[in-house]
């Protein structure tokens, strides 16, 4: 086993609260049992001291990360719920909830995506990660494309990186919107907090559209189509352009009630512990049928409260399934 330090700041946002639930906030990665594990037995440091995980940290305090890391393990089948979109011969679509890992890593050897999968279909374990082209992170939801053979494997990697599969988002965002737009700024690892990603004009290049769906006082619901797929793409653009998700616990704003918000809205928006963001939609061209495929899921019911709760109980989900990304 070897370690590599992470080195992490408490910030505002993070002020006064405990000290297992800012490191879960920053290190993403790990999963909270792993990381109230590493505070118990001395991995993670406060200030260069031992704490409690129940232990509430303040702004300015230093916290030391020492990852345990361990040798390389196969990945094993597990059950683990999740949804299936689509399925043929060659392809899979799932529907993954929020809150699960897509895949096995430090602090999460199991309990992902990529060990249900093999469990659905142990063929996959032939396949690298699992036969998964794409990921989500941990707390988006949505839909995600799994090769089934080698041969679509091959075929799907080589479609993704042409750009000719199709994915589209819904994320409601903090600020009123005015109009929809894109963002083509560069992304790479931010130099200050190496959790986190940041636009750069040395980074990767990455170009996020995205369409105003229905505008509230205080926030914006929005579609989203990628060009590339950078590692929080999604989350660091919208940033940039000062309408961050809601409920981002990287790239946000602390919680916000606005005034004059419903009880209903209060108590939404207080409970809802996870970016706003879904993968809705998918859509690519069979690579041997040649059928052109189009995927949909459900917005997920946390994220529908939100919006029912915005428009004071105006909208309903039928609604909220028929907001269509404009193609002009």
């Amino acid at each position: 086993m070897g370690q590599k330090t992470i080195n992490l700041i408490v910030g505002d946002d993070n002020n006064n609260q405990r000290f297992d639930k800012v490191v879960a906030i920053l290190v993403q990665d790990f999963s909270r049992m792993t990381i109230k594990n590493w505070i118990n037995s001395g991995h993670i440091l406060l200030d260069n001291q031992t704490a409690e995980p129940k232990t509430k940290v303040h702004k300015g305090q230093k916290i030391q990360v020492f990852p345990i890391i361990e040798d390389r393990q196969e990945t094993l089948a597990e059950k683990i719920d999740f949804g299936v979109a689509y399925e043929d011969e060659d392809l899979l679509i799932v529907d993954k909830p929020s809150g699960l890992v897509v895949h096995p890593g430090h602090g999460n050897p199991t309990g992902t995506l990529q060990n249900g999968l093999l469990y659905y279909l142990p063929s996959l374990k032939n396949l690298p990660r699992g036969g998964l082209i794409h990921r989500l992170d941990k707390d988006t939801s949505g839909l995600l494309v799994i090769a089934k053979t080698s041969r679509s494997y091959t075929e799907m990697v080589s479609v993704l990186a042409k750009r000719k599969i199709l994915r589209e988002y819904r994320a409601i965002c903090v600020g009123a919107m005015s109009s929809g737009g894109k963002v083509d700024a560069n992304i790479s690892r931010d130099v200050k907090n190496r959790i986190k990603f940041a636009t750069s004009k040395n980074g990767k290049q990455a170009l996020t559209h995205f369409r105003v769906l229905k505008k509230f006082d205080h926030h914006t619901y929005i579609g989203l189509r990628l060009d590339t797929g950078r590692t929080h793409q999604i989350r660091v653009h919208m940033s940039h352009i000062k309408y961050p998700l809601l409920g981002d616990p990287l790239y946000g704003k602390r919680l916000m009630i606005p005034s004059g918000a419903s009880k209903v809205l209060q108590s939404e928006l207080q409970q809802f512990k996870r970016q706003a963001l879904h993968a809705n939609k998918i859509r690519l061209k069979h690579p041997f049928s040649h059928e052109e495929l189009t995927i949909q899921s459900k917005i997920p019911e946390d994220i529908l409260s939100i919006l029912v709760a915005l428009s004071n109980g105006q909208i309903k989900r039928e609604d909220v399934e028929n907001m269509q990304y404009p193609e002009s």
